[in-house]
């Protein structure tokens, strides 16, 4: 409808048209946000992207959630092994034993690689110099371990270590004191 001035009947009849499009529209996708039927992300979903986001990468997980319209923010949190942002410094724990059964895996994968790789290592090889390929695969599977570990878990003796204040009076010099002067 072109931008002018119109009569009533062509103005209600424009309405009509577009409130009739509107609602086959609205009718037709689906509501935003939460409903009553799908209040959450499933759990397992939440675990198979907390798992991706820790041995695949976070590129590999933003990848996966956005396939189910999973915000970012939500895949840090599942990484974490919370439900949410707000939960975030609260994991649910069977979310993170399953991530942490993940990083197990990969770290007994890399290990038993590591260690076929250190004991393919022989002294031939060393004197030949074709040990640097080998020294490679052994050097790449012990970085894989040290990244997949989970984080140390701090403990109150770590966390607070004793602290020790030393106090070092000030000698008083024999000025700074009244003195009497006594005839005798």
């Amino acid at each position: 409808m072109p931008i002018g001035i119109v009569t009533d009947d062509e103005f209600n009849a424009e309405l009509e048209k577009l409130s009739g499009r509107n609602e086959s529209r609205r009718n037709e996708s689906h509501p935003q946000g939460r409903t009553s039927e799908d209040p959450n992300t499933p759990e397992s979903l939440r675990k198979i992207i907390g798992e991706t986001s820790v041995i695949d990468g976070r590129k590999a997980a933003l990848t996966l959630a956005s396939q189910f319209g999973i915000s970012p923010s939500s895949v840090s949190a599942y990484a974490k092994g919370a439900t949410s942002t707000a939960s975030y410094n609260s994991p649910v724990s069977s979310i993170i034993s399953h991530i942490n059964k993940s990083r197990r895996r990969a770290i007994k994968k890399a290990s038993t690689t590591l260690n076929s790789a250190l004991s393919a290592i022989t002294q031939d090889k060393l004197d030949y110099s074709d040990a640097k390929d080998l020294s490679g695969i052994a050097k790449d599977m012990s970085v894989i371990i040290k990244n997949l570990e989970p984080p140390a878990e701090t403990t109150s003796s770590t966390a607070n270590p004793p602290q020790f204040v030393i106090y070092a009076p000030q000698f008083k010099q024999e000025n700074n004191f009244d003195t009497i002067c006594v005839d005798e």
